[in-house]
C-alpha cells in the first residue's frame, strides 16, 4: 500500500494537514494507499524551500543546468519498466500506452536540454551613436503547475523541464489521483544533480491550488484539465497578477472526405477514439463524415471494430484499453451515453454494461458508438472524456466546416483525404489550433507548441516548445554608451534616431 506525503526540499516528507484521499486501483476497485492532501502551511513551506534554492539555480549557467537534465533523462531510461507500471497501477491505462506517455514528456526534456542556446537574447551594435543594445532572457523565479490524472508522466515532464531548464524553481501540484510518478520524478531529479528546493511536489486537492493561486512569491502557473477549472485558475491567477497559461476542454472533429481512404480512417478513429478509454484531451469524439454514402460506409466498418475492442486490466498487454480513471467518472461517462439515447442519439454500440470476468470491482466500460448525432445534443456539445465516440454526418464540406468552427472548443481536429486543395484550404480557414493532414491526434512534437483555441486554451502562450521559455523568463534590455569624455549639456526631449 502507498503512502504519499509530498516532496519538499529535496526530501520525502509526510503530510501534516490530517486530510488524505484514497488511492484505488482502476483495473480491480481496491484500495492500494492514500496520498496526504496539503493545506496553505505546507504549500507555504514549499514556496519557501523554492525561493531559497531559485536564486543558486539560476545563477547556474544555462549548460550546466542542461547537464542536469540529460542525467535525469538517463535514470528515466533506467526506470522506465518501474515508472510505467506504476503509472499503470495508479491511472489504468495499458503498459505500452503508459510507456508511450512518458516517453512523449521525455522528448520535451529532450528539447529542454538546448536550454544555452533557447534562452540566447539579442545584441546590436551601433543601434545609436556609441551606443549598443542587447537583450537577455531571465528566470521569473518561483513558478508552479498543476497538472491532470490523464497524463501523470507527459504533462508534469512538459511543465517542470522548461521551468527548471530557465533557472526558475518550481511547484508541482499533480493530480491526487494518481501522484506516484509525479513524485518519483522528483527523487529522480535529485539523483541526477538539482539541488534541494528547486522541485518541490505538493500533493493536494482544491486547497492546495487556491494557496498556488493566491501566494505572492509564485509568479506565473501553467495549468492543464477541465474548462471551467482553467478559466477558474486564469481568472483568480491573473487577478493576483500571476502570468497564466491554462488549458481546458477539448471536443475533437475528424472530417472524412467521400475521397478518403476508408479503411485508413476507421482506423485512425478506433485508435484516436478509444485510446486510453477516450481519456485524453487530444482524443477524437466527433467522427464527421461527409456524403450520405461514405457515413454509411463508415458506421458499417466502425461497428464491428467497436465491438471487437479487447478491454482488460492495465497489466493485460494484450488489452486495446484499461479501466476508467474513477468509479465516479466511469459513472459520469455512463450518464452522457444515457443522455444521448434520450436526446434521440442512435446508439449502434452500446459499451455501458461491460463486465470483465475476474475484475467486477474494476471501473470499466466498453467502447460506445453513436450515429446520427446532431450539434443540440449534450454528447455534442460537452466533452465526455470517455470511450464513446459520435457520428454526425454533413452533407458537404462547408457543413464539416461548420461544425469544428463554431464549437465552442477549439482544440484538436484532423482531416482525412486525398485532396491536397482541400486539405489546404482547411488548415486555413479551421477555428482551432492544432490540426491533422490524414493524422487524427495532431499532438505537435516538442520542439512546437501544444494549445488550442476558444473555450480551449486561457493565456497568451502554448505549452512546450518555444513559448516554454518565453512563459517561464521575461525579456530584459539594456541600453549601453560609454562616454568618450565629452560634455554635451541635458537633453529634454526623447531620443530618436534622427
Amino acid at each position: 500500500m502507498a503512502d504519499y506525503g509530498h516532496f519538499i526540499g529535496g526530501k520525502i516528507v509526510v503530510g501534516t494537514s490530517g486530510r488524505f484521499a484514497e488511492l484505488v486501483n482502476p483495473s480491480t476497485g481496491a484500495p492500494q494507499g492514500r496520498v496526504a492532501l496539503a493545506s496553505r502551511a505546507e504549500l507555504n513551506q514549499a514556496v519557501e524551500n523554492a525561493r531559497a534554492a531559485q536564486p543558486g539555480w539560476a545563477a547556474t549557467n544555462p549548460q550546466r543546468r542542461a547537464r542536469v537534465l540529460l542525467k535525469f533523462l538517463d535514470l528515466i531510461a533506467r526506470d522506465m519498466g518501474a515508472l510505467s507500471s506504476l503509472l499503470s497501477s495508479e491511472h489504468g491505462k495499458t503498459i505500452p500506452d503508459a510507456v508511450g506517455d512518458i516517453q512523449r514528456g521525455v522528448e520535451a526534456v529532450e528539447f529542454y536540454c538546448g536550454i544555452p542556446h533557447l534562452m540566447k537574447g539579442e545584441f546590436t551594435e551601433g543601434a545609436g551613436p556609441a551606443i549598443d543594445m542587447y537583450s537577455m532572457r531571465q528566470p521569473l523565479g518561483v513558478v508552479a503547475s498543476i497538472t491532470p490524472f490523464n497524463f501523470p508522466g507527459m504533462i508534469p515532464l512538459q511543465k517542470l523541464a522548461p521551468a527548471i531548464a530557465c533557472g526558475n524553481a518550481c511547484i508541482l501540484k499533480p493530480s491526487e489521483r494518481d501522484p506516484g510518478v509525479p513524485m518519483r520524478l522528483a527523487e529522480l531529479l535529485m539523483e541526477a544533480g538539482l539541488p534541494a528546493g528547486v522541485l518541490n511536489v505538493v500533493n493536494g486537492d482544491k486547497e492546495a491550488v487556491d494557496a498556488i493561486l493566491d501566494h505572492p512569491t509564485i509568479k506565473a502557473v501553467g495549468f492543464i484539465g477541465s474548462t471551467p477549472i482553467a478559466e477558474y485558475v486564469f481568472t483568480r491567477g491573473t487577478a493576483n497578477g500571476k502570468r497564466v497559461q491554462a488549458f481546458g476542454g477539448a471536443k475533437n472533429h475528424m472530417i472524412i472526405m467521400p475521397d478518403a481512404d476508408l479503411d485508413q480512417a476507421v482506423d485512425a478513429l478506433v485508435g484516436a477514439g478509444y485510446g486510453s478509454a477516450g481519456e485524453r484531451c487530444m482524443a477524437i469524439s466527433v467522427a464527421v463524415p461527409v456524403g450520405q454514402k461514405i457515413a454509411d460506409a463508415l458506421v458499417e466498418k466502425l461497428a464491428p471494430r467497436v465491438e471487437s475492442l479487447k478491454i482488460g486490466p492495465a497489466n493485460d498487454p494484450s488489452a486495446d484499453f484499461g479501466p476508467m480513471v474513477t468509479r465516479a467518472h466511469r459513472d459520469k461517462v455512463r450518464g452522457y451515453v444515457d443522455q444521448g439515447v434520450k436526446e434521440g442519439a442512435k446508439l449502434v454500440v452500446d459499451g455501458r454494461d461491460f463486465r470483465l470476468q475476474g475484475y467486477e470491482g474494476g471501473f470499466y466500460m466498453g467502447g460506445c458508438l453513436f450515429d446520427h448525432v446532431t450539434s443540440d445534443m449534450t454528447i455534442y456539445k460537452e466533452e465526455i472524456f470517455g470511450p464513446v465516440l459520435s457520428v454526425v454526418r454533413a452533407k458537404d464540406y462547408d457543413e464539416a466546416l461548420r461544425l469544428p468552427n463554431e464549437h465552442e472548443y477549439g482544440n484538436g481536429v484532423a482531416i482525412f483525404t486525398r485532396d491536397g486543395d482541400t486539405a489546404r484550404d482547411f488548415t486555413s480557414k479551421v477555428d482551432v489550433g492544432m490540426v491533422g493532414v490524414n493524422v487524427p491526434i495532431p499532438v505537435p512534437l516538442a520542439y512546437y507548441t501544444f494549445g488550442g483555441w476558444k473555450r480551449s486554451s486561457f493565456g497568451d502562450l502554448n505549452n512546450h516548445g518555444p513559448d516554454g521559455i518565453r512563459f517561464y523568463t521575461k525579456t530584459k534590455t539594456v541600453t549601453s554608451r560609454w562616454p568618450s569624455g565629452t560634455k554635451e549639456g541635458a537633453e529634454f526631449v526623447i531620443p530618436t534616431m534622427k
